[in-house]
């Protein structure tokens, strides 16, 4: 017996959500497969219509060996573990869920900023190491008189800007695509569009808000920093892979970046030897935000929901790539 569909991999603790999204729909036949590569997902989901995707590494090797998948729904936002371009070429549409942690994710975006500028987190050391003496912090800046630049300025992006906003910061923005803030007239009425090297260059603050994809991997390297104000701060909400690690650490060792928070980085979990966890004035999360009960609920039953509309032939509501 073949499964319509199955999950690739899965490291939630249950699917409680997307079992009752299914029940409703009247679909039994599901499973999970725990997949690490291509492989394993030939081997383990064939018959499948629709697969759900975490991890797992999909392309035309996939594709073309598992012809009855018609769709694949990504858990999140991102889809750079998929090949659009061969899931075009092999007739399968792919789908994300762009908005399920908005708010989240733009919140954790904030309080890394937070800490960055008021160093609550190096505040917090010294205390705990015996000390008492907020000179050894300074300098720390007024919000009202800190420019913060959004690199982004799609959901999370401008509700990130609203956050800074709303605390008196002055905002510029950048996004590759014109117009961005065209169905957003709010946000419009206070972030100042400029270049990507204006945005650098002007602002106390740089954070981005953008996807992954061959173009613009590990673009923000050496190159970039250097571009940044001096005693700047850094914040990555977005994708690890959109950071040259190595010119990151080196940035704020050398002291050209006061600080960083990031929340992503290119492997996770963070290899023991890799160069951030020496870096100074780094804040790292563990990729936790997009994380809250809330939002985490949410994920699954739009997950759900979209392989449900898959199955049925019915139009998907968030498809990424060029299948329908």
């Amino acid at each position: 017996m073949t499964n319509r569909i199955m999950w690739t991999d899965c490291d939630h603790k249950n699917v409680n959500e997307e079992e009752a999204v299914f029940k409703q729909a009247g679909i039994k036949d599901y499973a999970i497969a725990q997949c690490k590569t291509g492989d394993e997902v030939i081997e383990k989901c064939k018959g499948a219509v629709v697969l759900l995707n975490q991890y797992t590494k999909l392309d035309k090797h996939v594709f073309e060996a598992l012809p009855t998948v018609k769709c694949v729904v990504r858990y999140g936002v991102g889809v750079d573990n998929v090949n659009l371009k061969d899931a075009d070429e092999c007739g399968v549409a792919i789908c994300n869920v762009p908005d399920y942690g908005t708010n989240e994710v733009a919140d954790q975006a904030f309080a890394l900023m937070m800490a960055c500028v008021r160093k609550t987190v190096a505040a917090n050391t010294q205390v705990h190491n015996g000390g008492w003496d907020f000179n050894l912090l300074a300098p720390i800046h007024r919000l009202s008189t800190v420019t913060v630049g959004v690199y982004g300025l799609g959901r999370i992006g401008r509700a990130f800007a609203k956050r800074v906003h709303a605390f008196g910061c002055n905002v510029l923005g950048y996004d590759v695509i014109n117009n961005p803030l065209a169905n957003d007239p709010e946000a419009a009425s206070f972030i100042k569009i400029v270049s990507e090297d204006e945005l650098l260059k002007n602002s106390d603050v740089v954070s981005l808000h953008c996807g992954l994809n061959p173009d613009n991997a590990k673009f923000m390297n050496s190159t970039k920093f250097n571009e940044m104000k001096n005693e700047a701060f850094f914040i990555n909400v977005s994708r690890g892979g959109l950071v040259n690690e190595d010119d990151l650490a080196a940035a704020l060792k050398d002291g050209h970046l006061a600080g960083a928070g990031i929340d992503v980085t290119i492997k996770e979990p963070l290899p023991q030897d890799s160069v951030l966890r020496q870096a100074p004035n780094l804040i790292i999360t563990p990729h936790i935000a997009w994380y809250s009960l809330e939002s985490a609920s949410e994920l699954k039953t739009k997950v759900a929901e979209e392989a449900v509309r898959a199955v049925n032939g019915q139009k998907l509501r968030c498809p990424v790539n060029n299948v329908r």
